[in-house]
């Protein structure tokens, strides 16, 4: 065995040899992390890094495979000419600097996302231009950069002084040979990726120990090849007829008449003889963790005019967001679904022509209109809200050539005072929102705004002199955030539409969704208020609600008849039980009550009883009626959208 280091095949062990030594110290960083939020035991420290370093390996193996199919069919007479050699070291250096750029990836991505790659990294991929800039902002890129290039100079040197290029370039490996070596590398690659799942490394109920046992670069392609989950494939089902019965029923209000049709939600919701119709400014807020807010516990004061309109509206203490990105926010927000597996349907095929809440404002004469202050390109938010309803405002770059039911216009940069990576500063967008609520009044229009804030996203930047904190950081972004709505607020009340005008603010998901449970459940509460809602008392709704339950609460205070497919519901309703759903991309769950159901690939389902107070969720056997009641809200809401019927 000593031979195959003599051999031209020295370059691709040593490159193992290096990824697995990196990676461990990888590890061994996150590990440190990790160790500041979360306890392990000695038996979990042993598997994750035995564990890790099985991934590593058969990581490495991949990464080196085509390398070793090279070094099995050139020939020796060709294997010692200088071009070749130009062209192994040159491709070695290229894939120092790769593995380099991962490793240093994966660690801005754990201090983010406290996991190894997932979908998000793959959805980043797509769009370099905010990720690039966001870096670039957020980081000392030339000192990055530079950095990287010497550790792959050190590294090269250190494969010179050891004499492992030497070795390689002047081995005479004799074919026979070379197909044993390459063999023992190209096979064991190919069964590793296709036999091995990245699922293997999620082995306990600890998900920093899971995530610490996966390897990065193979977390990545792991999540490429697995953006969106059938749910009828994966997940545990029931039949489609009892599925639909269990969720009509919970479904089912004092004022409502289901359609008949056994196999669909669609209802009418009966409204009162009082019936209001105001416009509504709904302000979507980046990262707005309800443990930002004083009214939970904070004591940093960061959002001292958000606590101010939550004392003084109708307050959802208790409310949950459905996922942990800005488009299952946007797809609970519009659509009132649970979290399907995958991606959001605001990124997927055939997401138009929907039953959304902008339908609903369409037929009660309002116009639909999305602002970002960004390019609403990315995440294919331009797509979807174009699609189905809504005119859009953004900052995108130029206009594509992609027709939307609704228009488009750019937002000018005479009216931009500050910009990221990630769009105009929320005070821009807020004063681009005013002067577009001006117009519509003067034409007689009432208006339903669908605002997405930035300022509260990496790296936390905004304008000078706004607020007594720095730039760069969360809390600072909050603070600016909360000063920015304060501030809309105050320039609004002067206007003649004001009074006829609702605003409500609420989180597209939480700053941070990792914490000691795989699933956890703290990580998802979210603020959301109603303000300026006429001849309506401030009221603190303090029931466990959901985002899905935002819109059907709001048309019951408004009086409102109105055909609905949304699962959610009236809050305020006599018949109303408290029920959440949240999810990732993989996980599923529903809790009723303190009862938590998880669902989860291979239709695995898991239960426990969840402690607020604790934030603790401990294995419990629960009856199978609510687990069925899981069950039949998602195989349901995946059947809808995947049959087309949630079309209007």
């Amino acid at each position: 065995m000593n031979q195959i280091f003599k051999s031209r095949y020295s370059i691709l062990l040593g490159f193992i040899a290096y990824f697995i030594l990196f990676s461990f110290i990888i590890r061994s960083i996150l590990f440190v992390s990790a160790a500041q939020k979360a306890e392990f035991t000695f038996l979990e420290v042993i598997r994750f890094y035995f564990v890790g370093l099985f991934f590593d390996l058969g990581t490495g193996l991949i990464l080196s495979a085509f390398y070793a199919l090279y070094l099995l069919i050139i020939p020796n007479r060709f294997y010692h000419k200088r071009w070749n050699r130009m062209i192994c070291l040159s491709s070695f250096f290229i894939f120092l600097i790769i593995t380099l750029f991962s490793f240093f990836a994966e660690l801005t991505f754990w201090q983010e996302f406290e996991s190894r790659f997932n979908f998000i990294a793959v959805d980043y991929l797509i769009y370099t231009y905010e990720v690039i800039h966001n870096i670039n902002e957020s980081y000392p890129l030339p000192l990055l950069i530079g950095g990287m290039l010497l550790i792959a100079i050190g590294v090269t040197y250190v494969f010179h002084k050891l004499k492992i290029f030497n070795t390689s370039f002047t081995s005479q490996t004799r074919f026979k040979t070379r197909l044993v070596y390459s063999s023992l590398i190209i096979i064991p690659a190919i069964l590793f990726s296709l036999i091995v799942k990245n699922s293997w490394a999620e082995q306990g109920n600890n998900r920093y120990t899971n995530e610490l046992s996966k390897s990065g670069i193979y977390s990545f392609f792991a999540a490429f090849k697995n953006n969106e989950l059938n749910y009828h494939d994966f997940y545990s089902l029931i039949g489609n007829k009892d599925a639909f019965t269990l969720v009509k029923k919970e479904l089912t209000e004092s004022n409502t008449t289901f359609k008949n049709d056994s196999l669909s939600i669609l209802r009418n919701i009966k409204g009162t003889d009082s019936v209001y119709k105001p416009n509504v400014i709904m302000i979507t807020v980046e990262s707005l963790s309800a443990d930002f807010l004083a009214h939970y516990g904070n004591t940093q004061h960061i959002t001292p005019r958000l606590d101010t309109f939550a004392n003084n509206s109708v307050f959802f203490s208790n409310m949950y967001a459905t996922g942990t990105r800005t488009v299952r926010g946007m797809e609970a927000l519009t659509l009132g679904i649970p979290p399907t597996p995958g991606s959001s349907i605001v990124r997927r095929m055939d997401n138009e022509h929907l039953f959304t809440v902008g339908h609903v404002f369409k037929e009660k004469g309002y116009v639909n209109t999305f602002f970002y202050g960004g390019d609403g390109y990315f995440d294919n938010m331009n797509h979807f809200f174009g699609n189905n309803g809504y005119n859009i405002v953004d900052r995108g770059r130029k206009l594509l050539n992609e027709n939307y039911d609704g228009t488009r216009m750019l937002i000018p940069d005479n009216d931009v005072t500050f910009e990221n990576a990630w769009g105009i500063c929320d005070g821009d967008i807020f004063n681009v929102v005013i002067k577009d609520a001006d117009q519509k009044y003067k034409k007689g229009q009432l208006f339903n705004n669908f605002i997405m804030t930035t300022s509260n996203h990496r790296p936390y930047t905004f304008p000078n002199n706004k607020i007594d904190m720095a730039s760069g950081t969360r809390e600072g972004a909050v603070k600016y955030t909360d000063y920015a709505i304060g501030q809309f607020i105050d320039q609004i009340k002067n206007k003649p539409w004001f009074k006829n005008t609702v605003i409500i603010i609420v989180a597209d998901h939480c700053a941070s969704s990792a914490g000691k449970n795989e699933i956890d459940i703290s990580k998802y509460q979210i603020p959301c208020m109603i303000l300026n809602l006429k001849n309506t008392e401030k009221m603190n709704i303090s029931k466990m609600t959901s985002q899905i339950d935002l819109f059907p609460t709001l048309w019951s205070l408004l009086g409102w008849d109105y055909t609905s497919e949304f699962y959610g519901k009236n809050v305020l309703d006599k018949k109303y039980e408290s029920r959440v759903f949240l999810g990732t991309y993989q996980k599923l769950v529903y809790m009723k009550g303190d009862s938590l159901v998880i669902l989860s690939p291979q239709r695995k389902v898991d239960t426990y009883l969840y402690n607020k107070a604790k934030n603790e969720q401990k294995p419990f056997v629960l009856p199978k009626a609510i687990i069925n009641q899981g069950i039949a809200n998602y195989q349901t809401a995946f059947d809808l959208f995947k049959d087309g019927k949630l079309r209007y």
